[in-house]
């Protein structure tokens, strides 16, 4: 009797993502299931498992499972060249962020994982509550004029949507929109200069004075697919989080660490240093 086929676990929060993954799985062939409980963890030990879901459940479920979560360091963004942001950022602890006095606007927003709301704050006292030691991602703020989400595969955009107009939400298909050109040949300009792992989810942006920037990067298992092309989205995804012994040996620093370990990316990195730019031998 041959061994069970990979399997898509979703987790029970039943988002229009999660649906479009599992219908696209279907049409794929691939078995999928929802994370109902313990039960169904212990249901599925030993299978290869691929996961779409919240890094709090993924967290839980990552080791009975044996599953290889990719997500950019927590200092990705801050590292990036300066042609690719147009504006500061700096990596630092939430309790660091929490000490700005009172003066120019400034945007706070956890790495990746949702863990408190992004937000403008003209004091660090305003701050959402976190632990002290919690990284934090602390930039200039800047507008967009459109916003596009673009899930990546070997450096390959393979899926892309439109998803905000002037701060706005308004999904399309990116070969809806006029600016899909740009958005490709951004695309392309990133993955030449700004390393991630092979499976990624990234924001990028057209500023209000023309310019393309990336707004920020996502863990793929947990972003919003909104109009992408949702088979594209599911092949990021089963790269992203799927089998540990499977996960190839440039992408293992991108794995996400284990709950109490220390994060990947150094909360000290700041703009102004040098050895925190992407591309600087450090």
């Amino acid at each position: 009797m041959s061994a069970p086929g990979p399997l898509l676990l979703i987790s029970a929060q039943r988002t229009s993502t999660a649906l479009l993954l599992t219908e696209a799985a279907t049409r794929r062939g691939l078995a999928t299931a929802v994370l109902t409980g313990p039960d169904a963890v212990r249901t599925l030990t030993g299978r290869a498992v691929h996961w779409y879901g919240g890094p709090h459940l993924a967290d839980r479920v990552a080791g009975p499972l044996r599953l290889g979560l990719l997500e950019p360091p927590d200092d990705w963004l801050a590292r990036l060249p300066p042609s690719l942001l147009h504006r500061r950022v700096e990596l630092m602890t939430h309790a660091e962020a929490a000490r700005r006095r009172p003066g120019r606007a400034f945007f706070v927003k956890p790495p990746s994982d949702k863990s408190f709301p992004p937000g403008v704050h003209t004091d660090g006292k305003q701050l959402p509550p976190a632990a002290p030691r919690t990284p934090v991602l602390v930039s200039d703020v800047v507008s967009f004029a459109a916003e596009y989400r673009l899930f990546l595969l070997d450096g390959t955009l393979t899926a892309a949507t439109r998803y905000a107009v002037h701060g706005r939400l308004d999904p399309a298909p990116l070969p809806a929109d006029p600016l899909a050109p740009d958005v490709r040949a951004f695309a392309t300009r990133l993955a030449e200069h700004a390393p991630l792992p092979t499976a990624a989810t990234v924001d990028v942006g057209l500023l209000d004075d023309g310019r393309w920037a990336v707004v920020e990067a996502n863990m793929p298992w947990f972003a919003h697919s909104y109009a992408a092309d949702p088979d594209g989205v599911l092949e990021v995804v089963r790269r992203a989080a799927g089998p540990l012994a499977r996960v190839a040996d440039g992408d293992r620093r991108y794995l996400r660490p284990a709950p109490g370990a220390t994060p990947h990316g150094d909360a000290s990195c700041r703009l102004g240093d040098a050895s925190c730019r992407l591309g600087d031998a450090s």
